[in-house]
């Protein structure tokens, strides 16, 4: 493994040449967060679709636990 002369970190066999440049950049300047979720979590959770689910069905209950603590 050769690495390119003009970046060290970069090896002759990475191809980039079918690469569309800028292919996120709208979807990235929308936002993104990244959560790491445990191995004996994930596979509970197939999808992001999954976990946003569940998440979404815990956001009424965290919304009345913290009504209760500032009443």
């Amino acid at each position: 493994m050769k690495a390119m002369k003009n970046d060290p970190d970069m090896l002759d066999e990475y191809d980039f040449t079918k690469g569309k440049r800028g292919k996120y950049v709208e979807r990235f300047k929308e936002g993104c967060n990244v959560v790491v979720i445990e191995p004996d979590i994930c596979k509970y959770f197939p999808n992001h679709d999954a976990v946003n689910s569940v998440l979404r069905s815990l956001i009424p209950e965290l919304k009345r636990t913290q009504q209760q603590k500032t009443d």
